[in-house]
């Protein structure tokens, strides 16, 4: 018959030990998946640190099932207004996040772009040797005429490199310069071809200069904690984590999984060990039955772990 690990045994290898059950439903907790949240469209965002969004309607669903009360104009009117946008930011993929946090994030996922500029085999062929800073300024430059999209920026950016691919120079101009695509697309009940302009052109604000990921990485485990430095970089497509997160050990509430991986979190995150739990940021939610609260049904969209 199979026991579980005693807490002395847990502890002298590091750490309580947090079975399958209790790590999902701390999962559910940040997620806001245990049940509906009073809270602001801007702020739940910001809370998820971003949401999956290559499927441009996804949002929508994701956040209906998480706010109570929530409307599809809430979504788009934040993105008419400006006030939340649509880029490439973890892994290169497209993600709804706030104008704060486009401006914050790019920078620091940017390392992780670049690293995959050449290793995609349909583009990275086409743009070696390509002198990068000078794309960078003509793809600037054409896009605060207007915004473009993909097509027409490769036409455009083929007109100076008439030896390259269109396609691959808008590739590769979209990894190395935060992009947003510009509504109508992503909007509720329309669809429209992605068109791109710069984030600090439509945004009117500078990228944020701090390009450390430790912030980032606090909020993640805020968000989907508690976490193995290989799911945060597994989340964030970064790489060279373990240094970042030696530095916050200190501050942070260390566990085992089943495993015996060490996992990492918030010392005051909602855990089977803390309830009720309250945040400044957030109103007290009890979790209480620990780890046996029932998980809801929950619809949510595609790529919504992530």
């Amino acid at each position: 018959m199979r026991t579980r690990p005693s807490t002395r045994t847990a502890t002298a290898r590091g750490g309580e030990v947090l079975g399958r059950r209790a790590l999902n439903r701390a999962l559910l907790a940040r997620q806001l998946l245990l049940r509906r949240q009073k809270l602001p469209v801007t702020d739940a965002i910001e809370h998820l640190v971003g949401m999956q969004a290559q499927v441009p309607h996804t949002p929508y669903s994701g956040l209906w099932t998480r706010l109570d009360g929530f409307r599809h104009e809430d979504l788009a009117q934040l993105m008419i207004a400006r006030r939340a946008v649509r880029l490439a930011l973890m892994r290169s993929t497209i993600h709804l996040v706030t104008a704060r946090d486009g401006l914050a994030l790019r920078p620091v996922v940017q390392p992780a772009l670049d690293r995959d500029l050449y290793r995609t085999s349909t583009h990275g062929p086409h743009i070696v040797g390509l002198d990068l800073s000078a794309l960078l300024a003509a793809g600037r430059t054409l896009l605060d005429e207007r915004p473009l999209t993909a097509a027409e920026l490769g036409v455009r950016l083929h007109a100076r490199w008439p030896d390259r691919d269109p396609s691959s120079l808008a590739y590769a101009l979209r990894t190395l310069a935060p992009l947003v695509q510009t509504p109508p697309r992503g909007l509720w009940g329309m669809s429209a071809q992605a068109r791109y302009a710069t984030a600090e052109a439509w945004l009117d604000q500078p990228l944020a200069p701090d390009i450390s990921p430790a912030p980032m990485i606090l909020r993640y485990l805020a968000a989907f904690g508690p976490a193995t430095v290989g799911d945060m970089q597994t989340w964030s497509g970064l790489t060279g984590l373990r240094v970042v997160v030696e530095r916050l050990r200190p501050h942070l509430h260390i566990f085992r999984d089943e495993r015996g991986r060490e996992l990492f979190d918030l010392p005051d995150a909602p855990r089977p060990a803390l309830a009720p739990w309250s945040w400044r940021r957030w109103p007290t939610v009890a979790w209480g039955g620990w780890p046996g609260v029932p998980g809801p049904m929950a619809g949510l969209p595609a790529y919504a772990g992530s």
